[in-house]
């Protein structure tokens, strides 16, 4: 059993990354398992993001380590909120102020021209000084509503639209959200190549 230790604290995300590591024969543990402090995010891209949070847990715990860091770019923002998604409002940002921030800014542009996508970064790092971490992305494509839809997801969800789906990412099943998502991606690519690890 190889144990590995993820940049979050997140309970959603270990069990997503337990079931999705359990048949590769890793046992997967939380930062905060090993009082881990949360790394400062300095970087201005999702790699560099990822790669300072797995490292982080890398040197704290001494374990392996799995960070990642995702966010949405609106093309009519040029690219913005990016890295900066989950704090895009300023102090104190939620995602109602986010959202409503968001809107705010895209209100004048027409529909055809809200495109969006989320992208999302997976690294792995072998311990806290490994030269060549494995990195994995995915992105999802999509645009921005000025109204939104549905209950489920978190974040800008009710506003993503899904053309291939005919709806928002907040009216969609867990299950194909995490199928279909940025991060769905990313970590299927992930498991793919630690297969090819061990």
């Amino acid at each position: 059993m190889h144990k590995l230790v993820i940049a979050s604290g997140n309970q959603g995300k270990l069990r997503e990354l337990s079931a999705l590591l359990a048949p590769l024969n890793f046992e997967v543990h939380t930062q905060a398992e090993f009082n881990v402090h949360e790394a400062e995010e300095t970087g201005t891209t999702f790699v560099e993001n990822a790669i300072i949070k797995a490292r982080n847990a890398a040197e704290q715990s001494g374990l392996p380590a799995i960070a990642d860091d995702s966010g949405i770019e609106v093309d009519a923002l040029d690219g913005a909120p990016g890295v900066y998604s989950a704090r895009f409002s300023g102090p104190g940002a939620s995602d109602t102020k986010n959202n409503e921030l968001l809107v705010e800014k895209l209100r004048d542009v027409p529909e055809a021209e809200r495109t969006a996508r989320y992208r999302a970064v997976i690294v792995y790092m072998r311990h806290a000084k490994d030269p060549s971490p494995i990195i994995c992305e995915g992105s999802w494509e999509g645009r921005i509503l000025l109204e939104p839809k549905g209950q489920g997801g978190f974040g800008y969800d009710p506003y993503f639209f899904v053309p291939s789906h005919g709806c928002t990412g907040a009216e969609l099943s867990a299950e194909e959200k995490n199928r279909i998502s940025h991060r769905g991606q990313a970590l299927q690519l992930l498991v793919n190549k630690l297969q090819q690890l061990h």
